[in-house]
């Protein structure tokens, strides 16, 4: 049963579609321009928020690294550690012992000098043979092996360690002679444990960072040296290898953007790379916080957009029955007409296009009949023309095409009679399409000595269906000893030939009267185009195929720089071969 949709109906129908479509479009435009904004400003603060803690952290850690170089330059425990490295092992307990009050001495000198706010826990002085000469915490272990205490030996740095309560901080520097020179070897190292509370302080503030925003800091072991917002006692047991991680310890570089954090959330996030220091921080909120103002911007543009759309239907409703009543008028004249009444007549007199139709109505009426007649005369041309016309239905995709072309053919037919020319481009062909059909292409033509083929529809994003046409053509030329010994069959000698490859959209016209499509348009032609400048038995693609095949590591992409290539044709063209092993 058929539905019947008057003209008001279709009225209203029309203005709600109209409503819609302008209302989404001003939705869709506002939402990506508040998108933008919102991801700008976030982007901002974080970078603010990364970088002022992260200059801060910078500005501790080299405060408290100038710290202990300040205590490992005091003359008293250059000359004491120089000392006690002359001392025999036998000797050296002893010696430790009768220094000891020294060593305190020049300690809480030095702890008063730069104030008690640096929170010392325990200082080790060692000798350069790795024993230790002065520890607050006793410790009389040989630090020979100790990888904090080689290291010292070089460089200052900063460490961390676990402990119960979190993390320690570890400033080691290296102890000089007090007349030793550039290029010198340190008589000892200083190892100083101090607690982390500054530091804590300036991760801990989330102050500006919403409900998920949090800034912690990364090892180059990509271990969390800071406490997480969301995952109990992450410190040295939480990895976070995220993108930002990366880009700091592999390439030295920050980053602002999304990304996945340690939770395997999508964040929006910024980094702030200390690799020197070896560490990065990073100030990060989730993605559904940075855009939950844009969810409410679109709930509430949908909630106008239905009273504005319900708003407009009734006004096209009062419109449409102003409408109504002139066309049920001209309906009823219509279907009198239809029954043969040919006197009948509107007169409809509003005076405006409705007034119009009317008298042009009621003067068709007159004519109606003889109008029929010539009609008739028509439709019986039409359908001798019908018989005689081929019909096409075209529409537009994106597919793979390929050709391929025998090289130098005019020269090679030239030595051969007409049945060996015949016989030599039905093995090539008949070859070739073989290999075509095996790959699950579709053999299009062949023009002349050359085969075009395509793979309809494909999808770029498909890595095996795009790598199954690449190794389709490059099966076309590593065939050639097979297609050699299928033309020394038939006594003609072997044959030379070009491939080329392209990718984009092509028209498909599909006649009524065969069941093969022909394909047409830009991307048919670049690809012929191309196979004229395809070195013989190589293969040539164009620049949008190019580009989807690019990151394939078995294959090598070569492209031609020729600035007549460039100017002549508008786009770059590269050949294709397989990496050799």
């Amino acid at each position: 049963m058929s539905i019947s949709i008057n003209l008001g109906k279709k009225l209203i129908f029309l203005v709600m579609i109209v409503s819609v479509v302008a209302l989404s479009i001003t939705g869709f435009l506002s939402f990506n321009y508040a998108d933008q904004i919102l991801i700008e400003r976030a982007g901002d603060q974080l970078l603010g928020e990364s970088t002022g803690r992260g200059d801060t952290l910078r500005l501790l850690f080299e405060s408290r690294i100038e710290q202990n170089n300040i205590l490992a330059n005091d003359p008293m425990i250059q000359l004491l550690v120089a000392e006690m490295n002359q001392i025999d092992e036998n000797e050296l307990k002893k010696s430790k012992e009768g220094n000891r009050r020294d060593f305190l001495i020049e300690i809480q000198a030095f702890q008063e000098l730069i104030g008690f706010s640096i929170g010392f826990e325990d200082i080790k002085i060692i000798g350069s043979n790795g024993k230790v000469f002065f520890s607050l915490s006793n410790v009389n272990n040989d630090f020979l092996d100790d990888p904090l205490f080689q290291r010292g030996l070089k460089e200052s740095f900063i460490e961390f360690e676990p402990t119960e309560q979190g993390k320690k901080m570890i400033v080691v520097s290296p102890v000089f002679a007090d007349d030793s020179k550039r290029g010198d070897k340190p008589i000892g190292v200083i190892i100083s444990k101090m607690r982390t509370t500054s530091i804590d302080n300036v991760l801990k503030n989330r102050s500006g960072l919403g409900e998920t925003g949090e800034v912690y800091i990364v090892n180059n072991q990509s271990v969390m040296l800071s406490e997480s917002r969301f995952i109990e006692d992450a410190i040295f047991k939480q990895k976070a290898d995220t993108l930002a991680v990366q880009k700091c310890f592999n390439k030295g570089e920050e980053f602002v953007g999304f990304y996945e954090d340690y939770r395997g959330v999508l964040i929006y996030g910024s980094s702030y790379c200390a690799n020197d220091l070896g560490i990065v921080l990073l100030a990060e909120i989730d993605k559904t916080e940075v855009e939950k103002p844009i969810d409410i911007l679109q709930y509430r543009i949908f909630q106008t957009g239905i009273a504005i759309t319900i708003g407009m239907g009734i006004v096209a409703f009062a419109i449409s029955k102003s409408l109504s009543r002139p066309l049920l008028k001209l309906k009823d004249a219509a279907n009198k007409i239809a029954n043969g009444d040919f006197e009948v007549r509107t007169n409809i007199t509003t005076g405006d296009e409705i007034g119009e139709l009317s008298s042009a109505f009621d003067s068709m009426a007159q004519k109606l009949e003889e109008s029929l007649i010539e009609i008739k005369e028509k439709e019986d041309v039409i359908k001798q023309q019908e018989d005689i016309l081929l019909k096409f239905s075209q529409h537009e995709q994106n597919d793979c095409v390929g050709v391929i072309d025998v090289t130098d053919s005019t020269r090679i037919s030239s030595r051969l009679s007409d049945d060996d020319v015949s016989k030599m481009y039905e093995i090539f062909l008949n070859f070739m399409a073989k290999i075509v059909r095996k790959h699950n292409g579709i053999v299009v033509k062949n023009i002349g000595d050359a085969l075009m083929f395509r793979f309809p529809n494909v999808d770029p994003n498909n890595s095996e269906v795009m790598k199954n046409i690449l190794e389709c053509c490059l099966n076309m030329i590593e065939s050639r000893d097979e297609l050699k010994k299928e033309l020394n069959a038939e006594n003609i000698g072997e044959l030379d030939y070009k491939i080329s490859a392209t990718y984009g959209p092509v028209k498909v016209a599909e006649s009524t009267t065969s069941k093969i499509s022909d394909i047409f348009g830009p991307t048919v032609n670049k690809c012929f185009k191309i196979n004229s400048l395809c070195p013989k038995n190589s293969m040539v693609i164009g620049i949008n195929l190019y580009e989807i095949l690019r990151n394939f590591d078995e294959y090598e992409f070569t492209q031609f720089y020729s600035i007549e290539i460039k100017k002549k044709y508008g786009y770059s063209i590269f050949e294709v071969k397989r990496k050799k092993q």
